[in-house]
Formats: structure tokens, sequence, C-alpha cells
């Protein structure tokens, strides 16, 4: 992370130095235990280092559900409440609405956003929580031992579908930017990657934009991180990294699938009624509800 006019004294000149990369204040002194190859790492430390430069830290609430995404609770410096596997929505939820000022964060997998969850993640969307979701699609479950997840491609093999994921038994993989970007409460949708430099450096901007259009009161804003699992997709991490970029970015192109501010509305609200006002009903109503 390049430091903002951080310094420190060389032990060895005594001289003053400019520093250049250091853990993020947001990010705990702690050992990672995310398997080799895992990209959990960068995410969080992306999401620390965002709240670093907003400077909401001490006003920052995450929630952390069930599967590898629970660990984050030991690794962010900020509040965090664990929720049941899939709720990590509905308790963002009622965070930010008797805490409206706070920032307010869920960081979740594919298995429990898209599969147990997905009624809250829908229900959430469309009603517009002011709340930031980052969501982590590895195409598998990676806690419980790397079962067919949602997101698992087609073909696919998984501990529960050994012979790949059959699409005519199991169903086509859940593309959730292209499903919430239909709702009307949806204020920002991107789906990133941190395969490389570049990349990284987008998957930050959206986080970035992401917090930043919640503390504006846009309504709600997910980032989809396309990630890998190399310990159960049974790869090494160059392995896993290459399987991500030739199967998963096609299947689940990266880049902005909704943002209500770049459609000329100042928030998700004002979209919806535009869209809805060909309807007398609603016309009549008003966007502001008077």
């Amino acid at each position: 992370m390049a430091a903002n006019d951080k310094t420190m004294v060389s032990e060895r000149t005594g001289k003053e130095m400019k520093v250049a990369f250091s853990r993020p204040e947001s990010l705990l002194p702690v050992v990672t235990n995310y398997c080799p190859g895992c990209t959990h790492g960068i995410v969080q430390r992306l999401v620390a280092e965002c709240m670093d430069e907003m400077g909401i830290e001490g006003k920052t609430v995450g929630v952390a559900p069930v599967g590898c995404s629970v660990m984050c609770y030991d690794f962010f410096s900020c509040d965090m409440i664990e929720a049941s596997h899939g709720r990590a929505p509905a308790v963002a939820t009622a965070v930010k609405r008797v805490h409206p000022d706070d920032m307010v964060f869920a960081y979740q997998g594919d298995g429990d956003l898209a599969s147990i969850g997905m009624a809250e993640t829908v229900h959430a969307a469309t009603r517009g929580e002011n709340i930031t979701v980052i969501f982590i699609n590895n195409a598998i479950y990676g806690m419980t031992g790397g079962q067919m997840a949602p997101t698992s491609l087609p073909h696919q093999v998984t501990q529960t579908s050994p012979y790949g994921r059959d699409a005519q038994t199991a169903g086509y993989p859940i593309r959730v930017c292209e499903l919430l970007s239909t709702l009307d409460g949806v204020a920002y949708l991107e789906r990133v990657c941190t395969d490389s430099p570049k990349n990284v450096r987008k998957a930050k901007k959206a986080i970035r934009k992401a917090f930043e259009y919640q503390a504006e009161g846009r309504g709600y804003t997910l980032i989809e991180v396309v990630a890998t699992c190399p310990t159960n997709w049974g790869m090494d991490p160059n392995q896993a990294m290459e399987w991500m970029r030739e199967n998963m970015l096609p299947y689940y192109p990266l880049g902005v699938y909704k943002d209500v501010v770049a459609e000329g509305f100042e928030n998700a609200a004002e979209a919806a009624f535009d869209r809805a006002k060909g309807c007398p009903m609603v016309a009549n109503y008003g966007k502001d509800g008077e």
C-alpha cells in the first residue's frame, strides 16, 4: 500500500525515509490461515486499504457468515459480527438501520451468498438496503470440503459432482451480477478479479467506489470477485490461476453490471422511479413518496 505522507527513520543511516509499502492499519498484524494461493487475503487487504484511505475504520461494521469468509473477523480491526450461514445481508440490514451513519459490509462466499443465502441476497438488494457486499466467487464450497456450488461451472468436477456438473440435473451456474442487475434497489455492481497487478488495482477501485456510494446513500452495492480455490480444485496456485482465467472469466466476464450514477441518476430510488414512470400509480405517488 502506498502510504500517504508516512515517514520512518532508518536504523542504519538515521535519515528520514518515506514509507512506500506497509500493512494497512485496518488489517490486524496476524498470520494468515488461508490456503496457499487463496485470494481471500488479497481482497481483504484491499478492503482494509480502502478503510484506511477513507478514514472509516472506527465507524465500519463487517459481517462474516459461514464458509472460508468467516475467518475475516480474525484479520479486520473494525467491529465484526458473525452471522448464520447465508444471513449476512439480513444482519447487515439490521446494523445499518440501527446505525445509518456507520459503514456496513458483508463478506460472503458463493455457497453462502448464492445458495442458502440467496433469499437474503435478493431481498436486501431489491429493498435497496444501503450496504456493501464483497462477494467471493471461486465456483466451489471451500471450507466444507469442495462440494458443487451454485456457481460451479458446467462439467466442473467437485466432491459432489465427481463426473462434472450436469446442467440437465443440477441446473446452470448462477451469474450473480447479471441476476441482481435487474433489481431496482441496486445502485452499483461490478465483477472484478485479482489475478494481476492491473486487475488488483481495478478491484480496489471498485471496492472504494462501492463504499463511497454507501457513504452517499445511493443504495445497495456489491462487488463480485472471481477467485481461486487451489486446495479444493486439486491444483497448485499457478495452475489454479490459469484455470480460472481459461474457464471462469469467459463464463463470468469482468466489468460493471450496474451503476445508477453513470446512468445519470442520484441513487437507486431515483433510477427505479424513472423506469416505472409510465405506471400511473407510481407517477402519481411521486419519487419522494409525496
